[in-house]
């Protein structure tokens, strides 16, 4: 039987910056009485753009960092971490460890009629080629097409969400998905549903545009219903979420109140994590 404490115990989610605060940002609106801690690894972000070695080390660390604050669920709500780390981290956690390709692949395939599915990600997800393994192992007869767009995070950590900068990096990665028609187009980083706005502009309303964010929280909330670890009361507003960041604590806090509608943050400076 769970006892009351365990399931007092926040939940903890770690990206690379603040992309994963899409996912956070659903998990709080789904599960209002869970407490929540983030972990943002802005010192080095993006991990689109390194090795396996490097992100499976990455990944690990901020796992075992969470794994300190007394967590009972971790969401790694970062693609590339889940392309490259997740089975690790299953391995090697105390707790459960949900990642963010099995729902996103689950949400995309849930219409009958998807055929054609475009993947856009980082270059490390792209290179993994783990949303592809995913959807074929479905059984379903679909034309898969995966595009590397390695400027969108950057574009997202910079706060840039809209403009003619924006449309113009859309229009450059996108364009031969475009003429594709697709029926589905998996966003395969947390990052990107912050672009979703001028991606849906560029390709048209006709394809279906599939963040993880939403099915995840579908996904902890039944976890945590099966595993009776769902918190009854809800916390304190005061208590209910803490922030980590690895680097410049002032811009986080900025750029997160504005993606948060405004919600006050005040995230703690991390000076390492290192997997003893």
């Amino acid at each position: 039987m769970t006892s009351a404490n365990q399931r007092d115990l926040p939940i903890g989610i770690f990206d690379s910056g603040l992309g994963g605060l899409t996912v956070f940002k659903e998990l709080r609106r789904h599960l209002p009485n869970e407490r929540f801690i983030y972990l943002g690894d802005t010192a080095r972000t993006p991990y689109g753009s390194k090795g396996k070695e490097t992100i499976q080390r990455y990944s690990l660390e901020c796992a075992q960092f969470l794994q300190t604050q007394k967590i009972k669920l971790l969401v790694v709500a970062c693609n590339t971490a889940s392309s490259f780390a997740l089975e690790t981290l299953i391995e090697q956690c105390s707790c459960p460890v949900i990642g963010t390709i099995d729902p996103a692949v689950r949400q995309a395939l849930s219409v009958d009629t998807v055929r054609r599915v475009g993947v856009i990600g980082t270059k490390g997800t792209i290179a993994s080629a783990a949303y592809d393994q995913k959807l074929r192992s479905s059984g379903r007869s679909l034309e898969i097409f995966s595009k590397a767009c390695p400027l969108f995070v950057p574009l997202v950590e910079e706060g840039l969400y809209s403009g003619n900068i924006v449309e113009q990096v859309v229009e450059h990665y996108l364009s031969e998905l475009k003429a594709l028609a697709l029926d589905a187009l998996i966003l395969g980083c947390t990052h990107y549903p912050l672009l979703a706005p001028s991606i849906v502009r560029f390709l048209g309303t006709h394809t279906r545009i599939i963040e993880c964010s939403k099915a995840i929280a579908l996904e902890v909330e039944e976890l945590l219903e099966q595993r009776q670890l769902s918190r009854v009361v809800g916390a304190a507003a005061a208590e209910s979420e803490r922030y980590f960041v690895t680097d410049d604590v002032d811009r986080f806090n900025y750029l997160a109140s504005l993606f948060l509608e405004k919600r006050p943050v005040e995230a703690v400076h991390v000076e390492h994590l290192s997997v003893a």
